[in-house]
């Protein structure tokens, strides 16, 4: 069996190498770790810089998301530059090529929180909502509290958050209720089939003009749009706010006036009816299809008769 030769002075050799490649790279270390400072003031500097621009143009979002990248951009400059000046032989171009390979492999396994944050970012630029505003998305409605790089944050009505990733909002297609000021709500009213239609459309006018909630311009306006089984149809239309309060309490209150003035007025407002005709089959000319009556009254003459009648 071969004895081994354990000579401690090899171990000091090693460290005291070490020590030595130490002292030659520590100007090299202190001038990166200088630059590389430099570099994480420069990107805190300009990321206050952009988010104070975005906030001027009121967009809170943007200049959060936009101050962030922009920082994490530099340092990653800056932190890319200290390497080579610590190990000269590694070049920039080689530290570029490493990070091309790396991003695809990391593209594969965060495909989905890129596509969000792509998303993210292109929702924020194009800005086709803000935050406050109200949407509906995904089957979800609500106001906007944030926008993320991954995800936007809505409160529905009801009290809850619904957090939405930025690729389904950016891909499928969302209602911004709030996009403008109005909105236009809409009724389809019946009314008797005997009743005068312009006396009932100008009552329902006057009585939705006197909702408190309902906007004068536009004004409010009727249209026959059908002659229904059991009463003609008059679509009544008006313009709120578009905030989902005003627009729900303002519909509210202009279907129950609607209804007291018709209903003060002698304006009949019926339900669906149908007529349903009994007959037996035990007549003499059941079966004969061109004689048999289906259902209608006995009248007078050559009507058919019970096969217990003569």
């Amino acid at each position: 069996m071969e004895e081994v030769d354990a000579n401690p002075g090899l171990i000091f050799d090693k460290i005291d190498a070490w020590l030595d490649g130490l002292f030659k790279l520590l100007p090299n270390l202190l001038v990166a770790i200088i630059v590389f400072a430099i570099f994480w003031f420069a990107a805190s500097l300009i990321s206050k810089l952009v988010q104070r621009m975005a906030r001027n143009q009121d967009r809170p979002s943007l200049a959060e998301v936009g101050g962030s990248l922009i920082r994490w951009a530099i340092v990653i400059v800056g932190f890319m530059l200290a390497v080579t000046i610590v190990a000269p032989t590694i070049t920039p171009g080689d530290l570029i090529a490493g990070l091309g390979v790396s991003s695809v492999a990391i593209g594969f396994a965060f495909k989905d929180i890129l596509q969000n944050m792509l998303a993210g970012i292109l929702i924020l630029l194009r800005q086709p909502f803000e935050v406050g505003d109200q949407i509906v998305s995904g089957g979800h409605e609500g106001t906007v509290e944030k926008i993320e790089t991954r995800a936007t944050l809505i409160k529905t009505y009801d009290g809850r958050r619904v957090v939405i990733p930025n690729t389904s909002i950016y891909t499928d297609s969302v209602v911004v209720n709030t996009a403008f000021e109005t909105r236009r709500s809409q009724y389809d009213i019946g009314i008797g089939c005997n009743d005068d239609w312009k006396r009932a459309r100008e009552l329902m006018l006057e009585a939705c003009k006197s909702v408190e909630g309902v906007i004068s311009d536009p004004e409010p306006e009727t249209i026959p749009v059908d002659l229904g089984d059991s009463a003609n149809i008059v679509r009544l239309r008006w313009w709120t706010k578009s905030d989902r309060a005003s627009q729900i309490h303002t519909f509210g209150a202009v279907l129950q006036a609607v209804y007291m003035r018709l209903d003060d007025e002698g304006i009949d407002m019926p339900y669906p009816t149908q007529v349903h005709l009994f007959h037996d089959q035990t007549e003499e000319t059941d079966g004969d299809r061109s004689k048999q009556r289906e259902g209608w009254p006995a009248g007078k003459g050559d009507v058919p008769k019970p096969r217990n009648k003569t």
